[in-house]
């Protein structure tokens, strides 16, 4: 952590005024979406949900590191402060996650959909496995 705050302290503060500035227009491009729609349905996650313990996946050929990729779709969405509901979609062997994105101040949108799709069986947490039942596995 300390490390990191270093880091950003040495960030010119031109940078930042230019990053905020994206921000600021990144944020009014997804907001006109909402002019349409009420929510949006979005991954959550680049693959299905990893092994405990297995540091690697692949996507498109590329193999990434769990903890520093695995949010890759979402970080987009709390860059700009949207509500967000992440859903666990059951497959085979493992769940993959979906996002219920909302307006702002609009979670209770966010919270029906993901309420409704639980009810309707298409989102869920399945029962865990007992521990120790499978081998974990290291990346792939």
């Amino acid at each position: 952590m300390r490390d990191r705050l270093i880091a950003g302290a040495m960030i010119p503060a031109s940078y930042v005024v230019k990053a905020q500035k994206f921000r600021r227009w990144y944020r009014e491009q997804v907001l006109a979406l909402f002019a349409n729609v009420d929510a949006i349905l979005a991954p959550a996650t680049p693959c299905t949900a990893p092994a405990i313990g297995q540091q690697t996946f692949t996507l498109d050929g590329v193999e990434l590191n769990v903890r520093a990729n695995l949010g890759i779709y979402t970080q987009p969405i709390s860059f700009i402060g949207l509500p967000v509901v992440a859903v666990p979609v059951p497959l085979k062997p493992l769940p993959i996650g979906v996002q219920v994105i909302a307006a702002p101040w609009r979670e209770d949108i966010a919270l029906r959909i993901a309420y409704a799709l639980e009810q309707a069986g298409v989102v869920g947490a399945g029962k865990p496995s007992p521990a120790g039942s499978k081998k974990v596995g290291g990346g792939k």
